[in-house]
């Protein structure tokens, strides 16, 4: 799986699959064990009024995101999801 963009650029109400972060730090570490894993189907289901948190929706449960941490995940588009679905 090819990272095509950043989980931090995936548009709202948009679905995809994370790719393996690019970095390491202890977030990332943590994100990796709520289930942010490669693989994950994830979907983004709103972002604060700035930008800054990302709320997903990803195996039955949502999470926030910041979005530097969010940046370190890219994401492939999932099949028939042109950005708003």
């Amino acid at each position: 799986m090819t990272p095509v963009i950043t989980l931090e650029t995936l548009p709202v109400r948009t679905r995809a699959t994370v790719g393996a972060p690019s970095r390491t730090s202890p977030v990332i570490t943590r994100l990796l064990e709520l289930g942010l894993t490669p693989g994950t189907a994830i979907e983004v289901v709103r972002r604060a009024p700035f930008g800054d948190p990302i709320e997903v929706a990803l195996r039955g449960t949502r999470l926030c995101l910041r979005r530097a941490d969010a940046a370190a995940f890219g994401v492939v588009l999932l099949e028939g999801d042109g950005g708003h679905t």
